[in-house]
């Protein structure tokens, strides 16, 4: 049972973006409420590779400044850790009119395919190839990306994040049709017009950008982690206690609000702010994982973990990656009855969990078994906890300090 209150760090597909933003200006770009996990430690080194200036601060700062850039060639060793590390490739391209990267690294949760990166250069008068294992990106005879109308196949949120960094320092207008609306996305663009950009239609599936000739530095905050609050929601409620989720997204969380008073939790929703109380008896709900502002493909894993816990049978599907269903197997080592079918999910409760020896596949797959362990009975062991560590700061010591026994060995 978890009691007492949670800080939520910045968001990482938020702050992945951003930082990779700052390569469009020579001038200082200053980030508040980074969170200090290992993507975005890798993508600093990536940054650094390139020669780019990227400095921790304390309390969650970040200076970048991407004035001494002479590199456009990302190194494979470590643009393969993180897959928000080919959204260099954007900025890159637009402002030096040229950029390589092998394919991104990343979780393992199915295809992500970035030909909805890819075809967005093109349309913009991009060259592309493949050289070995490196997509190479370039403007003709050193030319600028003109604009043009984007269509992407499918809303991809770090599709969407890199065509329209490509697109603020393109030549003419650029309209991204079927662009995601996530609020990382929207974030994004809002520190890029801080920066000088052109947006406009933020929030929607059809974004315009007016291309400028040069952008300035500016300081922007991270937004909260709306997965990380989303999982100490989750845990709150299924293990019956009651927690207050400080600095919390609300107004982007109400999908999982939705479905965890369906289930029998009891939530109260001020400004940044949400008390989660875990009821007497968990009901089984259905969902589906959708794109914005449907429930969080990165909160299914977790939301299958407290159903586990509910009476009747639920059902999920998952309609935005095609291999969320690591943490399947590993649920049902401790007990659950779950089974998959394709992109679904059906889970029977109220089960009996029992500790077992498991392991954290993806970011979202270890919260998922992490959270199981919560009710389970006997210890369970955890292994390749670096997959939690790449999306949520400090989880250890925040779950410690709300009562659970938990230690890293």
């Amino acid at each position: 049972m978890l009691r007492g209150a949670v800080r939520i760090s910045g968001a990482k597909n938020h702050a992945l973006a951003a930082m990779c933003a700052a390569l469009l200006t020579d001038e200082d770009v200053i980030l508040t409420n980074v969170p200090e996990i290992s993507d975005t430690e890798t993508l600093g080194d990536l940054l650094r590779s390139l020669g780019a200036v990227v400095e921790r601060q304390p309390g969650g700062r970040m200076r970048l400044n991407a004035a001494g850039v002479n590199v456009f060639e990302a190194p494979t060793e470590l643009i393969t850790e993180n897959r928000a590390s080919f959204q260099i490739m954007g900025p890159l391209l637009a402002r030096h009119g040229y950029a390589a990267s092998a394919p991104p690294g990343g979780d393992v949760i199915g295809q992500r395919p970035i030909d909805v990166h890819l075809s967005g250069f093109e349309a913009m008068g991009a060259i592309v190839s493949r050289q070995n294992e490196r997509f190479v990106a370039e403007t003709p005879r050193n030319g600028r990306l003109k604009g043009a109308r984007v269509f992407m196949d499918y809303p991809s949120v770090s599709g969407t994040q890199n065509v329209m960094m490509a697109a603020v320092a393109a030549t003419g207008h650029t309209t991204i049709v079927n662009a995601a609306t996530e609020p990382e996305v929207q974030e994004l663009a809002h520190m890029l017009n801080a920066m000088g950009a052109m947006i406009s239609g933020i929030g929607s599936q059809m974004i315009e950008v007016t291309g400028v000739n040069s952008l300035r530095g500016a300081t922007a905050r991270i937004m909260p982690d709306r997965i990380e609050a989303g999982t100490f929601a989750i845990a709150a409620a299924m293990t019956g206690g009651q927690v207050e989720i400080q600095d919390a997204p609300v107004p982007v969380l109400d999908a999982l609000i939705n479905k965890l008073r369906l289930a029998g939790a009891r939530i109260e929703a001020g400004e940044g702010c949400l008390l989660v109380a875990g009821g007497n008896d968990l009901r089984a709900v259905s969902f589906q994982a959708l794109p914005y502002p449907g429930l969080a493909t990165d909160l299914h894993a977790p939301m299958a973990a407290l159903l586990t816990q509910a009476s009747g049978v639920s059902i999920i599907h998952e309609r935005v990656f095609d291999n969320r269903m690591l943490y399947v197997g590993e649920l049902r080592k401790m007990g659950a009855e779950i089974v998959s079918t394709g992109s679904s999910a059906i889970v029977s409760g109220p089960t009996r969990l029992h500790g077992a020896h498991v392991r954290a596949l993806d970011v979202r797959a270890g919260a998922s078994v992490l959270l199981a362990a919560l009710v389970a009975q006997g210890p369970t062991v955890i292994d390749d906890v670096y997959h939690l560590d790449r999306g949520y700061e400090r989880l250890d010591e925040k779950l410690r300090a709300l009562g659970a026994g938990i230690e890293r060995a």
